[in-house]
């Protein structure tokens, strides 16, 4: 695929909606025979996926089988947990210990790694030696939000592939200017985005809101702009990826991007146990919605929290779901779906930073 592409699908089907994904990407392709395959999830915390905060043991699973049955034998999967957890207890926990003895793929923890100083932009940083020596680097991401840069994606999942010490480094230089000099010094070959289930604004989790969606490309940055839209951010409101792009990493420029998807999503959206979630589905009247509709309509809200702008809305007053279907009447329908009440923007599903306008222009 070329680096402008982002390839989407939707699903509950881990396994072969990413094996589909893969073989349109033609991963397998371009790798070398032979090469040494690093695989980087985000496990920043010790906490299962379905909390929101780490990457998925399915995704990485089908990603193995996929490359292994095209002939690439060579893999290693290595990450640096933040300084406060153990990277061994997050791979205990977030089920890769298992996937390891399973598919013979071996765990590298960068925390016990040495270090070499790469400095770029007049930043000198200790890069994991391990992640250096990589021929071939897959980026798994979890689309998620962030407390301090408000999304997190795949270029700040490199953060796992520097020293504790840089890490602490980079909080003091206010993560967004490291983040992006970092990328300049680390080279990501291929993006595989765990969207399945992610954390609406915290990297740790526990405010998760249920996607069911995968998506890949080779651009980090082209991918993090893709990231930033869907919780309803314009991507250049991100300084890491402004500066990303500015350093000559890749193109934020998603408009002019080519997104094409496999699969639209037809799963349906489900309930959550994260408090405030919940909170902003008071405001929703939900019949039969799928979980792509429903998410981008919760990342709306979320960014309309953020700039006090609930107030406007009334509890139960937006409708969405196919329970809407001909349904003529009064009130403020999400997606095509909703099409019959009075007040609709359509799409299947429509963006969050779409919904978002939609409910600014209304208020």
């Amino acid at each position: 695929m070329r680096k402008e592409e982002l390839l989407v699908t939707y699903g509950e089907d881990v396994k072969p909606m990413v094996k589909e994904l893969l073989e349109k990407a033609r991963l397998a392709e371009g790798i070398q025979p032979g090469a040494l395959i690093g695989m980087k999830p985000n496990l920043v915390v010790a906490r299962p996926c379905q909390e929101g905060a780490t990457t998925s043991p399915e995704i990485v699973a089908a990603l193995i089988e996929y490359l292994q049955e095209n002939g690439h034998k060579n893999l290693l999967i290595l990450e640096g947990s933040w300084i406060g957890d153990s990277t061994r207890r997050a791979f205990k926990a977030c089920g890769y210990e298992a996937l390891s003895q399973k598919y013979g793929v071996p765990l590298f923890d960068t925390k016990g790694d040495t270090f070499t100083a790469k400095q770029s932009g007049g930043i000198s940083m200790e890069l994991s030696d391990k992640t250096l020596t990589v021929d071939f680097l897959i980026n798994l991401p979890v689309l998620k939000g962030h407390c301090q840069t408000q999304v997190t994606g795949a270029l700040k999942n490199l953060k796992g592939c520097i020293s504790d010490a840089e890490k602490r480094h980079f909080h003091t230089l206010g993560l967004h200017k490291p983040i992006a000099h970092l990328n300049a010094l680390i080279k990501t070959d291929f993006i595989l985005v765990d969207s399945l289930c992610g954390d609406l604004d915290f990297e740790e989790g526990g405010n998760p809101v249920r996607m069911n969606r995968v998506l890949c490309g080779r651009d980090p940055v082209l991918v993090d702009a893709y990231i930033a839209d869907a919780m309803g951010y314009d991507p250049y409101e991100i300084g890491y990826i402004k500066l990303a792009e500015e350093l000559g990493v890749g193109s934020a420029n998603l408009p002019e991007a080519t997104v094409m998807t496999l699969r639209k999503d037809t799963t349906k959206a489900q309930k959550t146990s994260s408090r405030k979630v919940q909170q902003l589905a008071k405001y929703i009247e939900e019949k039969d919605a799928c979980s792509a509709c429903y998410a981008n309509l919760i990342h709306a809200l979320a960014r309309l929290e953020d700039e006090s702008g609930l107030h406007a809305l009334k509890q139960g007053e937006i409708c969405i779901g196919q329970g809407y279907r001909d349904v003529q009447k009064n009130g403020i329908g999400i997606g095509k779906c909703a099409a019959g009440l009075s007040q609709n923007i359509g799409g299947c599903p429509p963006a969050a930073r779409q919904i978002l306008e939609f409910l600014r222009k209304r208020g």
